[in-house]
């Protein structure tokens, strides 16, 4: 029960203060007048004012309610090293029992899990998200069972009440770290790029020497060793071998005793691009397609591009003097013996043998394929005649042979099954609307895979793979009416650019490919196979374990599958022939940055809050009461502040003094005060 006296004036508080101050006026001036009933009117007014104040006696009927104590426990990856879980859980119970043996206290658990997106331990959200659930009237105390490593105090939040850090983990834990400190996103395919990277001890590490090996693998491969200082900032060049993208490995051996292996591991993704795409265009006479090719490969800023077209052969004589021409001389020694090996496609556009490449040379040009490089040959009537590029030694890595025959009739050229799953012709929709083409030179014994058909499906467009090089043949120079528009046209700029990406290895139009795509832990799984159907792709995740994911057929030759990966690491894809990595996760996981327990990052909210950071190893607090306001933690206890909070049941209010009285009261003061003056006059 609880009784206070309150107020209910009748009128406004500012007439009462007004009669009041009145009043005390009026027995001023008869006190300093000599008036003999001043007294008795003043203590009738006091009277008639008290009644228009309308004091009342309230009576509340309460009942207690129990403090709250907030207990957070830190359940992040980092909280799972060493013996830091049966800390934790040691530590809770503790608290458990210590809060039931307390009289009028309640306790909230809240238990803390790894933050979304690498966000780290979110402990002050944590404590924020549960005050706000909570009256803070009733909250006694806050107590949070972790290692101290909080990664949101961006923002502090409005402490009630003490809080308090239970801290995990040990004086003699130490831990070792790679760090990648800088490392570019895309980098140019054969060009040095450097990394800068750093190994450092945390904690009480023990002497080893001040160095350490490092160990570097790119895709999975065979990894490389060095040895590198420890604590110290080193840059590292790295060569990327390929396009596309590059999963760069970075691993420190475990050293004994260390608190974990997570953090001695760093994926980096790097694209490789290629510098300039270096381009020869041989053009054997002057006709309408050979400006298509050139402005196909000049729309292109990252094609370098040489484009020499034969004006006049040897065979023509017409009597002017050489001197007197403005015509350049063709390289070829300079280009096809010296400096063919810096380019990344041949194009031969209607070229064929007048004497002016000897065979010597377009051996060394197949050569140049076989090690690597592509050519690409679209052919005209000069391909079916004798003095064909393919009576040569050409015809050795060419992926057909002309029949002799030129075919001139009106056809549209069609994607053929293959070519429907093929990238380079995959897509190319609307194949009936396209514009028809007037010449085809007609091929035999086609090696390799036909992707286009032309006059009674013969082939029409044929690539190839001879050794580590790549050759497509084009049988037919009329690709330019599509860029004309003849027709309706057709897609010959994609076409031709596809093919070319092709044929320069860009990692996109491969045809047998198996790669992925990462989303936080989630992977897209992509197959591409010229098959009618894949097997399951085997995953191995980074401690081993291997998954058989099935994939499902999407669009022809496509094939996906959706898989989460069960932790941060490398993970191998691998398919028939086809092999894959990829990294989930982060780099760095921000759990993994600092696993040494501390008190240093709570400090400044445990010292505003007067609460304490207590080691878990050095024995475990008694809890104590301590008046708000007043430091609450000490050698071997932490405090927490009764808040005793109550609900109110029930209220009563009855008029403090009668009306009747009072009035009756300020009537007898006023008679009187009237007979004495009466009297004395």
């Amino acid at each position: 029960m609880s009784h206070n006296i309150l107020f209910d004036p009748l009128v406004p508080w500012a007439v009462i203060w007004a009669l009041g101050v009145l009043s005390l006026l009026a027995a001023g001036l008869a006190a300093w007048k000599g008036l003999s009933g001043w007294l008795l009117r003043a203590l009738a007014a006091v009277i008639l004012t008290v009644a228009l104040a309308g004091p009342i006696s309230q009576t509340e009927e309460r009942a207690p309610l129990d403090d709250i104590v907030l207990v957070v426990s830190d359940q992040s990856a980092s909280q799972r090293l060493s013996d830091r879980p049966d800390q934790n859980s040691r530590a809770l119970d503790h608290i458990r029992e210590a809060a039931a043996s307390r009289a009028h206290t309640e306790l909230r658990e809240v238990v803390l899990a790894d933050g979304a997106g690498n966000a780290g331990t979110e402990l002050v959200t944590a404590i924020t998200e549960a005050l706000a659930n909570e009256p803070s009237g009733r909250v006694a105390g806050i107590i949070a069972i972790s290692d101290g490593q909080v990664h949101d105090l961006d923002v502090p939040p409005d402490l009630p009440a003490p809080l308090h850090l239970l801290r995990t983990g040990r004086d003699s834990d130490w831990d070792r770290r790679l760090v990648v400190q800088q490392a570019p996103s895309f980098a140019i395919i054969g060009e040095p790029v450097t990394l800068s990277l750093r190994i450092e001890d945390q904690g009480a590490a023990p002497d080893t020497g001040g160095v350490s090996r490092l160990e570097i693998s790119i895709d999975g491969g065979e990894a490389q060793q060095f040895t590198l200082p420890v604590g110290v900032d080193f840059e590292l060049p790295i060569a990327l071998p390929h396009g596309g993208r590059n999963v760069i490995q970075f691993t420190v051996p475990t050293a004994e005793g260390e608190l974990t292996d997570r953090n001695n591991t760093a994926l980096v993704q790097i694209n490789g691009v290629r510098d300039r795409l270096r381009v020869l265009l041989v053009s054997g006479e002057p006709h309408p397609g050979g400006r298509t090719w050139r402005n196909l490969l000049k729309s292109d800023s990252a094609v370098d591009l040489v484009h020499f077209t034969i004006l006049r052969p040897p065979e023509k004589q017409d009597g002017v003097p050489v001197e007197e021409l403005s015509l350049i001389a063709f390289p070829t020694r300079e280009l096809f013996l010296e400096k063919i090996e810096d380019f990344d496609l041949i194009i031969f556009d209607r070229y064929k043998r007048r004497g002016i490449l000897p065979s010597v040379y377009l051996d060394n040009v197949a050569e140049y394929v076989r090690k690597g490089g592509a050519v690409l040959v679209a052919a005209g009537p000069d391909f079916a005649s004798a003095d064909s590029i393919y009576r040569s030694p050409l015809s050795r890595i060419m992926p057909a042979q002309p029949t002799a025959r030129v075919i001139e009739e009106h056809y549209r050229p069609t994607v053929s099954d293959l070519g429907a799953r093929h990238p380079v012709t995959a897509d190319l929709t609307g194949a009936e609307t396209w514009g028809r083409w007037l010449r085809q030179i007609e091929l035999n014994a086609p090696e390799g895979h036909v992707l286009m058909n032309g006059v009674d499906n013969r082939p029409l467009l044929v690539l190839n793979r001879v050794e580590e090089g790549r050759v497509a043949l084009l049988a037919s120079d009329h690709a330019w009416l599509w860029s004309r528009g003849y027709e309706g046209g057709g897609p010959q700029l994609e076409l031709l650019r596809r093919l070319a990406h092709w044929m320069m290895k860009e990692p996109d139009l491969e045809e047998d490919m198996l790669w992925a795509e990462a989303n936080g832990q989630t992977m897209r799984i992509l197959r591409r196979s010229l098959t009618g159907s894949v097997g399951d792709v085997t995953v191995t995740d980074p401690s081993g374990v291997v998954t058989q994911v099935p994939m499902e057929e999407v669009s022809p030759g496509q094939f996906e599958a959706q898989f989460t990966g069960p932790e941060i690491g490398l993970y191998r894809l691998a398919e028939g022939d086809a092999e894959a990595v990829i990294g989930l996760g982060p780099a760095a996981p921000r759990e993994f940055e600092e696993t040494i327990a501390t008190g240093a990052v709570l400090a400044p909210l445990i010292k505003a809050a007067q609460g304490g950071d207590l080691a878990i190893a050095e024995g475990l607090p008694r809890l104590r009461d301590v008046r708000l306001g007043r430091p609450a933690a000490g050698r071997g206890w932490i405090g927490l502040t009764p808040r005793n909070a109550y609900e109110t049941l029930a209220v009563r209010q009855t008029p403090l003094v009668p009306s009747w009285l009072l009035l009756l009261m300020s009537v007898i003061l006023v008679l009187a005060a009237w007979l004495r003056e009466g009297r004395r006059g």
